[in-house]
């Protein structure tokens, strides 16, 4: 099982990775060029922290999935992905967009960006971390 949550934390990184330039560098970008004054600048971002915070969570989720549901296959793992998405997007969108002062369209991109990631990752986690057969001696 370990081979199977590493290289399902590996696939849910790189998927993490590739749908975060797409949500946050295409989908958002002039929005957060519109809001600079809430961001960091570019060159304060700190991009190796963000890369190890996306794989220790892609770690979290492959695991809890591993460890937590069962059985394992693709409803189950598809099923986790959407409350996974649904829990962590409604925080990160609405919650965000609660307490500071970022566009309605920022939090709803937010919101449907992490429930797609989320869903992507319950894929990936049904195609990659499946159940141990049992050995016959």
């Amino acid at each position: 099982m370990t081979k199977k949550i590493i290289l399902a934390t590996l696939a849910v990184f790189v998927a993490w990775a590739i749908l975060d330039f797409i949500i946050h560098g295409v989908i958002l970008g002039s929005a957060y060029q519109a809001t600079a004054h809430l961001w960091r600048p570019m060159a304060e971002m700190k991009n190796g922290l963000m890369y190890f915070v996306k794989l220790l969570s892609a770690l979290v989720i492959v695991t809890i999935y591993a460890r937590l549901v069962s059985p394992k296959n693709m409803n189950y793992a598809v099923s986790f992905g959407v409350l996974f998405g649904l829990g962590s997007g409604i925080s990160m969108g609405y919650g965000t967009y609660s307490v500071q002062p970022i566009p309605y369209f920022m939090a709803l991109v937010w919101f449907l960006g992490t429930l797609l990631e989320a869903i992507v990752a319950g894929f990936l986690l049904g195609w990659l971390v499946t159940e141990e057969k049992a050995k016959t001696a």
